[in-house]
């Protein structure tokens, strides 16, 4: 898959008006994944993906294994998208939910591995919420007229 096709499926999954908003939220997204989780565990996530997009989570981060929960990393991507945190919130999910769809399985297990999911943690299972849902699919979208929506989450479910 080359960056065209990789903003254009996360522009269709995020009903997204245009380009540049895609992109924006493809790189706060991975980079702020990349500042969190240590540089090799964030080269070998990036491998499979298109150069432009693998830039994201390794050269445009300057320190990796970034010690940061998920209302922190809902944040950060907030302030980079410039986008409301539910926004934000939903954003990283389907971006990281396709990101699952091309990389190895151990690879994004990987990345799992990285990310505390328990609720007396630090709550990086709701990183995961779309992939833990069954992912996108055929069927999602078909029932929403576009995938997975949580526009009406609040902050306070989207980071806490």
């Amino acid at each position: 898959m080359n960056f065209d096709e990789f903003t254009g499926e996360i522009q269709h999954r995020l009903e997204l008006p245009g380009t540049g908003e895609t992109v924006r939220a493809i790189r706060a997204t991975l980079m702020t994944l990349g500042q969190r989780i240590p540089e090799g565990a964030a080269e070998d996530l990036a491998a499979s993906l298109p150069m432009e997009i693998q830039w994201y989570m390794t050269g445009a981060v300057h320190e990796h294994g970034q010690r940061f929960d998920w209302k922190e990393f809902v944040s950060r991507v907030s302030d980079i998208e410039r986008a409301e945190p539910p926004k934000a919130a939903y954003h990283a999910r389907v971006i990281v939910d396709f990101v699952r769809t091309q990389v190895p399985a151990s690879d994004f297990q990987q990345l799992r591995d990285q990310l505390p999911e328990s609720e007396d943690d630090e709550n990086w299972r709701k990183l995961f919420e779309i992939v833990d849902g069954g992912g996108w699919g055929e069927a999602e979208e078909a029932q929403t007229g576009g995938g997975p929506q949580s526009a009406n989450d609040s902050v306070d479910d989207d980071t806490t």
